[in-house]
């Protein structure tokens, strides 16, 4: 069977990958084309409700994670089931990253800036950067875990990472006409979006799509930094 798709967005928690790039993923898949989510943590600690348990709110996240890929026209969604607020760039994390992008071989793969400055999720910068040092090199060369090879799980060269929530924005993509789109599988993740208030999240939303935006013609845009992975 084919696993091959054309983008892999690669997140650290439930509701990450509709704030950073939903948009822009529901013009993918109207297009035809294939996308793959990969979520690192199931969001257990995302909760400020003193009668919630970790185990009961990461299934709620996942099937709220499901409900919005779905809406998006994502076929493909991995839960790596690591603790929330405890990502760490070990070798076993970045293997698991490499499997997951050897198995479905995106051209581009989507995740969190690493580089973002001072006030980001711990879990969101580990994501970013055990993300990059999988895609290059541990993800193309024969000689990085050649258990995998053993497995049938052979060495992938993806073409491009673009980076959400950038503070270095170099590739803007216009979103104006999914907007609602983005917002409806936003708030599929009930458990988060209720506490904030929907009419806020939705006002923050799109001022942030509209600054991004600014100087393109576009309504709304998310924005990515953008780089081509050297061969």
């Amino acid at each position: 069977m084919e696993n091959k798709t054309d983008y892999m967005i690669i997140s650290a928690h439930p509701d990450d990958a509709e704030f950073g790039v939903a948009g822009s993923v529901a013009k993918w898949t109207s297009d035809g084309k294939k996308v793959a989510y990969i979520v690192c943590t199931s969001g257990d600690k995302g909760s400020s409700d003193p009668d919630m348990n970790p185990q009961e709110l990461a299934i709620i996240r996942e099937e709220e994670q499901k409900q919005a890929a779905k809406l998006l026209g994502v076929g493909i969604v991995e839960f790596l089931r690591y603790p929330d607020q405890e990502l760490e760039d070990t070798p076993d994390f970045r293997k698991h990253i490499v499997r997951m992008i050897r198995i479905y071989k995106p051209e581009i793969i989507i995740t969190m800036d690493p580089y973002r400055k001072y006030i980001w999720h711990r879990d969101h910068r580990i994501t970013g950067q055990t993300t990059l040092d999988s895609i290059y090199p541990y993800a193309r060369d024969h000689m990085a875990y050649p258990d995998l090879i053993d497995e049938g799980i052979m060495p992938h060269k993806s073409k491009e990472i673009w980076f959400w929530g950038t503070e270095d924005i170099n590739h803007t993509l216009d979103i104006t006409k999914t907007m609602d789109t983005k917002l409806a599988a936003l708030f599929c993740h009930k458990s988060q979006m209720e506490s904030m208030g929907t009419e806020n999240i939705e006002k923050w939303v799109k001022n942030k799509c509209q600054e991004i935006a600014e100087g393109t013609g576009f309504t709304y845009a998310e924005g990515f930094h953008r780089v081509k992975i050297p061969l």
